[in-house]
């Protein structure tokens, strides 16, 4: 009973990588960005969605049937720290500002987003 409420206890208190991400299409320099709280969980959960056609942009999930996995690279663009103090539990604003400041960056580099 310990072990489970131990597990339980760290569960609880495990502080995922949080940051934003980019699926970028290698035939034509395409992208999709996303800002999250779990970049390792959305990242799994969208290449699961894309591997089944799940994926809710449409263009891009056309694109990754049309082109295939290996015409995509997804990486981690910026990752987002806790603050040290454990007092902010709400970081959808700052989330929300790294992926517009990405959205531009990434503009200005030639690359265009993927439309929903």
């Amino acid at each position: 009973m310990d072990r489970k409420k131990e597990l339980k206890e760290w569960y609880k208190n495990m502080k995922p990588d949080m940051g934003i991400f980019m699926i970028r299409c290698k035939e034509n320099n395409k992208c999709y960005i996303q800002a999250t709280h779990d970049l390792k969980g959305v990242i799994n959960g969208a290449k699961v969605r894309l591997g089944s056609g799940m994926h809710p942009y449409r263009e891009l999930q056309k694109e990754w049937n049309e082109f295939g996995e290996d015409n995509f690279v997804i990486e981690i663009l910026e990752k987002l720290e806790h603050d040290k103090d454990e007092t902010k539990t709400d970081y959808k604003d700052d989330l929300a500002l790294l992926q517009m400041i990405w959205e531009e960056k990434l503009a200005q580099e030639g690359l265009e987003c993927y439309k929903k």
